[in-house]
């Protein structure tokens, strides 16, 4: 499916970035640094005055420190730019409660109850639900076994989990035919 077409007449009114960043340690932990930046073109009233065009509304890091099992063995966040300041940034240490959870086993509901709704800042507790794809990228052909090993006996990390990668699909197919399955015969369509 294609973009909608843009309209030429739109204006750009708000941006939201968020940046992830990854970094070896060399002592088999990762340090996992994201951020999100909120910022307008124009000048934008806000409780504390006018908060001129450019400037961050929000600016928040969150910080996990992982090993090579996905286990997240220290976190931290910090709030930089906030519209509420002594409010926004008023959460303390909670994000060090993600220490102990796994990216890749039910990290997204383990966010939700250790650090969600008025726990924490939304901001920060929504950036953390886009790191487990990053840490799969960064640890992609270095701790992850993304070829499969030569005997053939692991099956790559990558296959079956989304869409594109499906074992009974084209691009199993073309790229790892040892682990291509034939889709199975669907029982609604007659058989010729």
């Amino acid at each position: 499916m294609a973009l909608p077409t843009a309209a030429p007449e739109r204006q750009l009114k708000h941006r939201r970035s968020i940046d992830v960043q990854i970094y070896a340690r060399g002592n088999g932990l990762w340090e996992v640094d994201a951020t999100v930046r909120d910022v307008r073109p124009h000048d934008t009233r806000m409780p504390r005055g006018i908060l001129p065009a450019g400037e961050p509304i929000h600016e928040m890091l969150l910080r996990l420190v992982v090993d090579e099992q996905f286990d997240i063995v220290e976190a931290g966040a910090e709030t930089l730019s906030m519209p509420y300041p002594g409010a926004c940034d008023s959460y303390g240490d909670v994000y060090g409660r993600l220490a102990g959870l796994n990216l890749m086993r039910g990290f997204r509901h383990g966010v939700k109850e250790r650090v969600g709704g008025i726990q924490a800042c939304t901001h920060v507790t929504e950036l953390a639900q886009v790191l487990p794809t990053a840490v799969v990228q960064a640890f992609a052909g270095e701790v992850i076994d993304t070829r499969g090993d030569a005997a053939g006996a692991t099956q790559p990390f990558q296959i079956d989990r989304c869409h594109a990668l499906r074992a009974d699909g084209d691009a199993v197919k073309t790229y790892y035919p040892r682990w291509y399955r034939a889709p199975a015969s669907d029982p609604t369509v007659p058989q010729t």
